[in-house]
């Protein structure tokens, strides 16, 4: 398998959450329904059983969705002063990129702005798309269901930094002091990729 493979029975899981997922929104029957609703369960002990994670919270996390299912989009801004990037201290002590899932009625330019606003304190306009990943090639732990991440140059127009309830700190870090990273949400790779794109005014969007 190669590093941007995913393990066997995460795809076999994301395909029983997908089949028993449509199954459930479609399905009038009320046997087939039970059957769905037993291929959700199964693709839960399965993640549950690879992750190490209890069975409670995998339904918890990835089995309380309705509706045909797709990707979730999460956006990231990429914000550099003096060849530093901005990164936000969450209340755990790890450190992540401004961002979060794009709410319904926001885009992805938009949704950036707005999580960069809430987390950071920062007022910034989105100037370009450095990548559109698929998280689960890219980030630890696997979820099972897709994600992707967009990632995003933006340039600071006004505002400061206030503690909030998502974030405790915030501060320009050089590519060689890191902090630890929420490797769910961002991993060194990443901000990597980031400073590449800052530096190159060429930068081809990367999307996998």
């Amino acid at each position: 398998m190669n590093e941007n493979q995913q393990p066997k029975w995460l795809e076999w899981a994301k395909e029983l959450q997908f089949i028993a997922q449509a199954g459930l929104t479609y399905s009038k029957d009320a046997f087939d329904i039970e059957r769905f609703e037993r291929i959700r369960e199964i693709s839960a002990e399965i993640l549950s059983l690879q992750s190490g994670l209890s069975l409670e919270k995998i339904k918890s996390l990835f089995c309380n969705e309705e509706g045909f299912q797709t990707p979730k989009l999460d956006s990231r801004a990429a914000i550099f002063k003096d060849n530093k990037i901005l990164l936000v201290k969450e209340k755990n002590g790890t450190w992540s990129l401004p961002g979060g899932w794009v709410d319904v009625n926001q885009t992805i330019k938009t949704n950036t702005v707005k999580e960069v606003k809430e987390e950071a304190g920062l007022d910034v306009e989105a100037i370009r798309i450095i990548a559109v990943q698929d998280r689960n090639l890219h980030n630890l732990p696997p979820y099972a269901y897709n994600v992707c991440k967009v990632f995003l140059l933006c340039e600071v127009k006004g505002g400061a930094f206030q503690p909030n309830i998502e974030t405790v700190e915030s501060g320009y870090f050089n590519l060689d002091e890191i902090p630890p990273l929420a490797e769910e949400k961002n991993n060194k790779e990443q901000v990597e990729m980031c400073f590449a794109a800052y530096h190159d005014k060429d930068w081809v969007v990367q999307f996998d």
